[in-house]
């Protein structure tokens, strides 16, 4: 007697047991999934560093720059008198804070002397709007949000913070004689007693 051939399909793997739809769904899930955010990267160390570092007696690199209350800042403006040019990293921070307001303490005996203060930073124009309101800051803050000039300066330098390299702001300051010239440079500054020292090498020149 003859069987008939079994017709049973054979039973499914588990790997092909899950349905379509229970598919689509594990794959909505897994892409609504929050992915955590990274904090803002620091701009890349650059190996375009200056080749040649300004020197007192130089020529002092020219400039036109957007300032705070819509203002346009040249060194050309102020040929004939003394410039005191001091570069930071970083509008409303501490060091920044502290180094602004003791420049802006002295400004009248600096005026007295014949100088003229220039802040100079990678900030926009409003940021620097902010911080000169926050602190009644009576002297021009110039942005560089280029970094042209920083870099003309020999200031927008490669740094580095728990192992990691970035490009910033080397705390600087120069003072630019009547005629153009960079008569002195202070790098790498220390805010305790910089602007008195400063002081004292304008009423010197």
């Amino acid at each position: 007697m003859t069987t008939k051939a079994s017709t049973k399909r054979p039973a499914a793997s588990k790997s092909t047991q899950k349905e379509p739809k229970e598919r689509i769904a594990a794959t909505k899930a897994k892409a609504a999934k929050p992915v955590a955010q990274e904090a803002a990267p620091l701009e890349p160390a650059s190996s375009h560093a200056p080749a040649i570092l300004l020197e007192k007696g130089d020529s002092a690199p020219s400039f036109t720059l957007p300032g705070a209350g819509g203002e346009t800042l040249s060194l050309a403006a102020l040929a004939g008198k003394k410039v005191v040019l001091y570069f930071y990293p970083k509008d409303d921070t501490s060091g920044c804070t502290k180094e602004a307001i003791e420049f802006n303490a002295l400004r009248d005996k600096f005026a007295k002397a014949g100088a003229v203060i220039v802040g100079m930073s990678p900030d926009s124009p409003k940021s620097h709007d902010k911080f000169r309101a926050k602190y009644e800051l009576g002297f021009p803050l110039a942005a560089d949000e280029t970094k042209a000039t920083l870099s003309a300066y020999g200031v927008w330098v490669e740094k580095s913070m728990y192992g990691r390299k970035y490009m910033g702001v080397e705390r600087s300051t120069f003072l630019i004689d009547a005629e153009g010239r960079v008569a002195r440079i202070w790098r790498k500054v220390k805010v305790p007693g910089h602007v008195e020292e400063v002081l004292a090498a304008v009423e010197g020149l």
